[in-house]
């Protein structure tokens, strides 16, 4: 006997859009107080427009919280100030220079920006009072985010404990919660960065000028090709020269490194992304490179 409608089946992007959807919608009525954690970067971009489909005619219904190094590239505080204005939602930007002036982390003259993001972050948490944030971590980015679940429990320390997180069969989220304790989400675990350059490139998403093919004054240092700048002090040996490159993340530029690339459009920056052998992060971001267990260490002290 034939079926008399016809067969209905999702995309993967179909498939995985719906699925972080369904978890923007439940915490947002399981948690008295979410946040969406949002750095500029394409994938907290991407969960903002997943917020934004979710909600839609509504307004998203919770804060943007970023922590802002003061190094951040002027091109991505651009296109964060674009979406912001657009939906109109509130922007919360806990500072590192202000967490020094107050005492909140110790400035040590070693330790770099983007470790002390990790007390900014969590005293914003803690004086706002957030009991779930939203990050854009992937599970195909690093290893120590592969151990991740969707809900991932901090304790009332802020903390990270691998081996406490909860088991989320047939995709049952665990909220509960004590007091101090919060919780992170990450809506697109299941996605890779391959899925997120085909959706920004379905959903026709504004994102960074500097993730497209560019002319910029670049330097080597650890293997990485670091923007000219004057956060950015030469060392004995190194020299600028002028290349064309992309950026397959963004965060600290002090930290974040370019790669040689002449794609200017979505469809080679596809192109060649599904021919790369090497995770975003571990190709250019110099704050994971200081261990093989870098980003697990900092995910147990509090970072995204």
């Amino acid at each position: 006997m034939t079926s008399t409608h016809a067969d209905y089946r999702l995309s993967q992007l179909d498939q995985l859009e719906a699925e972080s959807i369904h978890i923007s919608r439940e915490v947002a009525a399981e948690f008295e107080k979410p946040v969406l954690m949002f750095s500029g970067g394409k994938d907290s971009i991407v969960m903002l427009r997943l917020a934004e489909k979710a909600f839609y005619p509504a307004k998203i219904p919770f804060p943007m919280l970023q922590v802002d190094t003061g190094y951040d590239f002027p091109e991505v505080l651009a296109c964060r100030d674009n979406w912001v204005n657009r939906l109109g939602v509130r922007m919360i930007v806990a500072s590192v220079e202000e967490a020094i002036a107050n005492k909140v982390v110790v400035d040590d003259g070693k330790t770099s920006r983007n470790r002390l993001q990790i007390g900014t972050l969590l005293h914003a948490i803690e004086e706002e009072g957030f009991t779930a944030a939203f990050g854009g971590g992937r599970r195909d980015e690093e290893k120590a985010r592969a151990k991740e679940r969707v809900y991932s429990h901090r304790d009332e320390f802020g903390q990270w404990d691998p081996k406490m997180q909860r088991p989320e069969l047939w995709s049952l989220y665990n909220g509960r919660l004590h007091a101090g304790e919060h919780m992170r989400i990450f809506p697109l675990s299941n996605w890779t960065e391959l899925d997120i350059w085909h959706y920004i490139g379905q959903e026709g998403i504004e994102i960074p000028s500097i993730y497209f093919s560019h002319q910029r004054r670049v330097f080597e240092r650890d293997g990485m090709l670091l923007s000219e700048s004057d956060y950015n002090p030469l060392k004995p040996g190194e020299e600028v020269t002028e290349r064309t490159v992309r950026f397959r993340t963004v965060g600290d530029l002090t930290l974040t490194g370019c790669v040689e690339s002449p794609a200017a459009t979505i469809p080679e920056i596809i192109d060649e992304v599904a021919a790369s052998r090497i995770t975003e992060r571990g190709a250019t971001r110099g704050d994971d490179r200081f261990s093989e267990a870098a980003m697990e260490d900092r995910k147990k002290e509090g970072y995204f």
